[in-house]
């Protein structure tokens, strides 16, 4: 399955970003996929954000970006979203789509059967 992830930009601190995140390729229902977004800064590991279980019924958030972001997923459109509001300039990184099949959720890298490639957000001060 392919990931694609837009929605990336430079936005002041305070302001909102919303990703999103299409997905094609694959016999297998985007519905079935757990979804989640990753995001990895400049000389750090890759780190979760914010997860989504296959009906959304189910919604896992990193402390860090608790009560300012918002995952959500339309499956008729194959597609999830990241609403992110009140950007701080640590929120800065290369942010990844990720879909796995193996688990509810992707929780860690390990939990991930496909990777999107990335899009940059950049939050200036």
């Amino acid at each position: 399955v392919q990931l694609q992830a837009s929605g990336g930009g430079l936005v002041q601190a305070g302001g909102s970003l919303r990703l999103s995140c299409a997905t094609s390729g694959s016999g297998r229902m985007f519905s079935s996929y757990g979804m989640g977004w990753f995001r990895q800064a400049p000389g750090k590991e890759r780190e979760f954000v914010v997860a989504i279980s296959w009906d959304g019924g189910s919604t896992y958030y990193a402390d860090s970006v608790k009560d300012r972001f918002t995952i959500s997923r339309d499956n008729a459109k194959s597609t999830v979203y990241l609403q992110m509001n009140s950007l701080k300039p640590e929120d800065t990184a290369v942010y990844y789509c990720a879909a796995t099949t193996l688990y509810l959720t992707p929780r860690t890298p390990h939990d991930v059967n496909y990777w999107g490639k990335g899009t940059q957000v950049t939050v200036s001060s």
